[in-house]
């Protein structure tokens, strides 16, 4: 029976060489400390400069937020393994983890998908955006977000911690993503599958799907506009968003449309780098960063001549 009460878990982490381990804590704590900083700076500035608060840039901070909180659900814990080879993670530990990932990844994706509508407006509705996108239904639109993404998945994380473990007991991976950690379960998982599947595609296709007609909408109006600068110009406030949700939407396709037994579990840990960690660390620079109001605003902050 002691095995079936276990309550400690190892996380593999990469398993390299001691010289590519330095290699990769190094890249990784410096895009870890670059998000920080990128994504703080976003939400700084857009506290700080009256001219930077409005729906757009409100949906920006909320979206930094969401990326400072999914690029710390997994990349502390990948420094420590790294620096000091010790993946010891507690049953509890290892659930609520991947509770605060799926929820700060969801929360993303209803925002993309909300942001997509707001582009569409911009593009579409110019004159009439201030009326439509009104401050009150920004506030509402982010605080929904922010509900589903953290309240659709307590029930299905629940059911985890019924679960009994009977080994082994290595988790592969530098994190406890679901399918790895299910792996290590010897009770009956079908139902759990059920319910996590049904929520987690639900706000996947749901926001995919806004996403996706928003942007049928925006280049249906962009090609009646007709100066060729006026096209550019259009284009060019969409591209950083389409940037964005092509890696996310393109990372979790790879990782859970795919046959499960297709993909090596070292490629599953690189398209994980990517999603978990290369998105919302690209976001900042993507978005917000990019922008000469916000440049101005920070180095204002900062004293920057």
């Amino acid at each position: 029976m002691g095995l079936y009460n276990q309550t400690m878990f190892i996380l593999v982490g990469f398993t390299v060489r001691p010289e590519v381990e330095i290699c990769i804590f190094s890249v990784m704590l410096i895009i870890y400390l670059l998000s920080l900083f990128g994504n703080l700076a976003i939400v700084a500035a857009i506290l700080v400069e009256k001219c930077l608060q409005t729906p757009m840039y409100f949906f920006l901070s909320s979206l930094a937020f969401a990326d400072i909180g999914f690029i710390s659900c997994t990349v502390p814990t990948l420094l420590y393994i790294l620096a000091t080879e010790n993946g010891a993670i507690s049953k509890t530990d290892c659930i609520m983890q991947l509770y605060f990932y799926v929820s700060f990844g969801s929360a993303e994706f209803i925002l993309l998908g909300i942001m997509s509508v707001d582009r569409y407006v911009a593009i579409s509705h110019p004159l009439r955006y201030s009326s439509i996108i009104t401050s009150k239904m920004c506030a509402w639109l982010i605080l929904l977000s922010w509900v589903i993404g953290f309240f659709a998945f307590i029930y299905p994380i629940k059911l985890l911690f019924n679960l009994s473990f009977c080994g082994p007991f290595k988790i592969n991976h530098f994190f406890c993503e679901s399918s790895v950690f299910l792996k290590i379960s010897c009770s009956d998982t079908n139902f759990f599958y059920m319910v996590f599947t049904f929520f987690a595609g639900a706000i996947i296709l749901v926001s995919f799907m806004i996403t996706f007609v928003s942007y049928v909408y925006i280049i249906s109006a962009i090609m009646k506009i007709s100066s060729s600068s006026g096209k550019k110009k259009a284009f060019s406030t969409c591209t950083s968003h389409f940037t964005a949700v092509s890696m996310l939407y393109g990372c979790v396709i790879f990782l859970y449309i795919r046959p499960a037994e297709s993909v090596s579990m070292d490629l599953n840990k690189v398209i994980n780098v990517l999603n978990s960690i290369l998105t919302p660390f690209s976001n900042p620079f993507l978005y917000t960063l990019r922008n000469k109001n916000v440049q101005n605003v920070i180095k204002r902050t900062l004293r920057i001549q």
